[in-house]
């Protein structure tokens, strides 16, 4: 039999906490649902989530403080803000504390469905044996998508996982050119100006994580995309 995908909610509307609850859990999901940041901090702290569906403005501890917390420690589990505002600060703002996506409210639970199953056929968890290998060598560093980390002499970097999928599109493009319009629509669903903002924020990331290796840079290809260079 098929798990169940595991769902934490948070959210302070108990009228759609509730609908939304009821509309998963008819979907197939098995969804606890949280009416603020500090209970839904008490609930992923006591149990295992498949995924993270988290309420922006929500009263005692907001989503981004909620997201920022369970990213120090937990880097992979996929995570959807809901906010009621469509200010690009705060779009950001998510992206910065972890998400991999965002809806404005209002939305219809249909797209909020589609939207978790295309997060979760990214982000599904890989293999069991016998599964391709994706390996990389960049300059000094090994790359392992399949274990989401990067390293460098004895440091292990984990990568999220956006910064992985991004690495993993840029290595097997390497001194190529990785069309940011194919980026978007592979890692974020829609290439849309939010998410291209989003993909700026996540490549920052990624020159930060491979600057002890001067010859290596990804570079900005205007009105192309992005080009990772080696030697």
């Amino acid at each position: 039999m098929k798990k169940k995908v595991r769902v934490l909610l948070c959210e302070d509307d108990p009228n759609l906490g509730t609908l939304l609850t009821e509309y998963l859990n008819a979907k197939g999901f098995e969804t606890d649902l949280a009416v603020d940041g500090a209970e839904g901090s008490k609930l992923y702290k006591k149990n295992t989530y498949d995924f993270l569906v988290l309420d922006v403005m929500m009263p005692v501890k907001d989503g981004f403080t909620l997201a920022a917390e369970i990213r120090e420690e937990d880097k992979h589990t996929p995570i959807l803000f809901l906010t009621a505002k469509s200010m690009k600060e705060d779009t950001l703002e998510g992206f910065k504390a972890g998400a991999d996506d965002y809806m404005t409210k209002p939305f219809s639970m249909e797209e909020l469905l589609v939207r978790m199953n295309v997060i979760l056929r990214r982000t599904a968890a890989l293999p069991e044996d016998g599964e391709e290998v994706k390996e990389f060598k960049i300059g000094e560093y090994h790359f392992d998508y399949n274990k989401q980390r990067l390293l460098h002499n004895n440091q292990e970097y984990k990568l999220t996982t956006k910064e992985n999928e991004l690495l993993y599109l840029l290595c097997k493009n390497k001194n190529g050119i990785m069309e940011r319009s194919f980026a978007l629509k592979a890692i974020w669903g829609d290439d849309n100006y939010f998410n291209g903002r989003s993909m700026d924020v996540y490549i920052a990331k990624l020159r930060k994580h491979l600057k002890e290796d001067k010859a290596i840079e990804i570079i900005n290809i205007h009105g192309r995309g992005f080009k990772l260079v080696d030697g």
